[in-house]
């Protein structure tokens, strides 16, 4: 009779050992009260009066559904996001909310809501990083009572309506064809400049316009295909026309 009792005093005690891994935290109860947060290492929970819920602490990676919002600006746009979050109190995550997965999921998904329709599309588009981190600051502050830390948000995707693509396709290529317009005005100025200060400069030095003749005769001359019209500089017509008379 004694070896039995032995026997099964063995038995509840090795059942009552339980593991818990450097990566998890042990929730342990008594009479269903919480009683403290075990460590990692071998613990002893015993049968009927004590229970221990373990908790993973590791950085989760939580995708967040494609949701339907709409910006300030009235246009309807899709998004998901990634989310990573870890515990850094496993008694608060357990005791202060039900499912703390589902949890972050679900306050994640309206969080990202309300911020893009706080900004414009062209907000939504520019500034990504800066509405990430908005989005992550505000899932931060409200999961802080649960034992949860935000770590990171990021945007995985924005996706537009085909209408909404193609207006905007157009605006670029407007604003790429205004671009080249105002560069080759641009050009166009400074060439004019130039032109204008190297015929003044040719005008108040003597002999100039003739040196600049001859070298423009000597680059075509090298073309045997161009036609050479030589133009006679002002000052030998007029001295022409003198000697005759």
């Amino acid at each position: 009779m004694a070896v039995i009792i032995i026997i099964i005093v063995l038995v509840v005690l090795i059942s009552s050992i339980k593991q818990i891994n450097e990566y998890e935290r042990g929730i342990k109860f008594r009479f269903g009260k919480y009683v403290k947060t075990l460590e990692p290492g071998w613990k002893l929970i015993l049968p009927i009066i004590e229970s221990y819920r373990k908790v993973d602490i590791r950085t989760k990676a939580v995708d967040v559904p494609s949701q339907e919002a709409i910006t300030k600006d009235n246009v309807s746009v899709q998004i998901n996001a990634v989310i990573y979050y870890k515990l850094f109190d496993a008694s608060k995550a357990i005791l202060a909310v039900e499912d703390f997965y589902y949890a972050v999921g679900q306050l994640a998904q309206t969080t990202m809501r309300n911020v893009v329709g706080s900004v414009s599309l062209d907000e939504l588009l520019a500034e990504r990083d800066k509405i990430s981190t908005e989005i992550c600051k505000i899932i931060d502050e409200a999961t802080d009572p649960w034992g949860i830390k935000v770590e990171n948000v990021e945007l995985k995707d924005v996706s537009l309506p085909e209408d909404m693509k193609r207006v905007i396709a157009i605006a670029a290529e407007a604003e790429r064809e205004k671009l080249a317009v105002i560069t080759k005005a641009k050009g166009e100025v400074e060439a004019s400049n130039n032109l204008a200060k190297a015929a003044e400069i040719m005008a108040k030095t003597p002999g100039a316009l003739h040196l600049r003749t001859l070298s423009t005769l000597s680059d075509i001359s090298g073309d045997k295909s161009n036609t050479v019209v030589f133009c006679l500089p002002v000052e030998i017509l007029e001295a022409m026309k003198n000697s005759k008379k």
